[in-house]
């Protein structure tokens, strides 16, 4: 069974979601603190971790820094921090996904399933390839298809070398969210991470080249003040 490790200080919520998810097939463990948490995740390695950032012993960016050194785990994180600036640290830090308080217990789960999907750094071997709306991406062999096409010869999708630089990250993440900063920084080097225009306008382009409807994408999301997210 799919095994999740719970971090918070508050015993309402650990009992809230522990009886949630164990209605849905999950093995529940919990951890009231940062440095139960890290032991927790050593000892059981399990296949998520959910976190809350405000322990009494440690702040949960902390926790996600130490469990980084060993683990791709991946950690959505459970805060009463709706400030942008706390959600990038904690994205930055290593966090897969960010879900402010008070939540949807659907939309945790969704999340939840999302992030399990994601191939670890650990199991992740081989070419990256996704698929956006009627088009198969193959990071590869840098070749865009429709997939949907009975022709002889589908037709294809040039992308800029940029638009494939930012494409390859987000690839490489389905389902997590990049921040703006991590993307500026991989695909234009260090001293960009501020340039945001950049990315709104390439983003601009590759929608319009590959989603069925740029205005209303569906695999290339936008997280507002955070950054973006590839959505399989």
């Amino acid at each position: 069974m799919t095994q999740i490790l719970v971090v918070d200080d508050e015993p309402q919520m650990l009992r809230a979601l522990k009886i949630n998810l164990q209605a849905r097939k999950y093995t529940v463990t919990t951890a009231a603190d940062g440095a139960e948490a890290i032991r927790e995740a050593a000892r059981s390695t399990p296949d998520a971790i959910l976190l809350d950032l405000g322990l009494p012993d440690m702040d949960g960016v902390k926790v996600i820094q130490t469990v980084r050194t060993w683990s791709s785990v991946p950690v959505i994180v459970l805060s009463g921090r709706a400030d942008a600036t706390e959600k990038v640290a904690a994205l930055d830090a290593g966090a897969d996904d960010y879900v402010t308080k008070p939540f949807a217990m659907n939309e945790l789960l969704a999340r939840l399933r999302a992030a399990l999907r994601r191939p670890t750094a650990e199991g992740s071997v081989g070419g990256v390839s996704g698929v956006i709306g009627p088009w198969t991406v193959d990071l590869v062999s840098h070749t865009i298809h429709r997939t949907d096409d009975e022709g002889a010869e589908p037709p294809t999708v040039r992308l800029t070398p940029t638009e494939w630089k930012i494409l390859a990250v987000l690839l490489q993440h389905p389902g997590r969210l990049v921040t703006a900063g991590h993307l500026l920084n991989s695909v234009w080097g260090p001293g960009h991470e501020s340039n945001t225009n950049y990315l709104r306008v390439y983003f601009t382009g590759l929608r319009r080249k590959l989603e069925t409807d740029p205005s209303r994408p569906r695999h290339l999301i936008t997280e507002p003040g955070m950054g973006y997210r590839y959505q399989p």
